[in-house]
């Protein structure tokens, strides 16, 4: 009986490991400041999105870490973390594969601010894609607008 209950979770870890696949576009950004008395602040952020290959619910998942430190000593580290759902791509279970990406966040290099998101999701047995764009629009809530499109491999 000990060895069926202790196999049980790796079952469940094995099957959530084929479920649950991260996009591949992971970005991460760093700056760097000054204060007074010398100090350096150092701090990055990065982010990755997970899909849900059977259902199309999505995350968001981000970390950050940041360091303060004068010229000889590391005075001050902090990390934090966590993954929000987004929901759903399509309303239907299947077997679907995606990739995500966002645009900078404002700097001198982003001159439009901080944009929006590229999401995309395919559905391997219904042979369609789903192109969806998270816009910032600054004035309530963020915009997000899907466009579906079919492929043939025979063609």
């Amino acid at each position: 009986m000990l060895g069926l209950g202790g196999s049980l979770p790796l079952a469940t870890n094995a099957l959530s490991a084929d479920i649950y696949k991260l996009g591949n576009n992971q970005r991460i950004a760093c700056n760097r400041s000054l204060t007074a008395g010398k100090l350096q602040n150092i701090s990055c952020k990065s982010f990755a999105y997970v899909l849900n290959s059977v259902t199309s619910e999505f995350y968001r998942c981000q970390v950050s870490v940041a360091v303060t430190r004068d010229n000889k000593t590391i005075l001050k580290t902090e990390a934090d973390g966590k993954c929000t759902s987004l929901g759903r791509i399509f309303p239907a279970d299947s077997s679907y594969s995606f990739d995500a990406t966002e645009t900078e966040p404002p700097n001198t290099n982003a001159f439009f601010g901080s944009g929006g998101t590229a999401i995309w999701v395919s559905d391997a047995a219904a042979l369609k894609v789903r192109g969806c764009i998270q816009l910032v629009t600054g004035i309530g809530p963020d915009l997000l607008n899907c466009v579906d499109m079919t492929f043939d491999p025979q063609k």
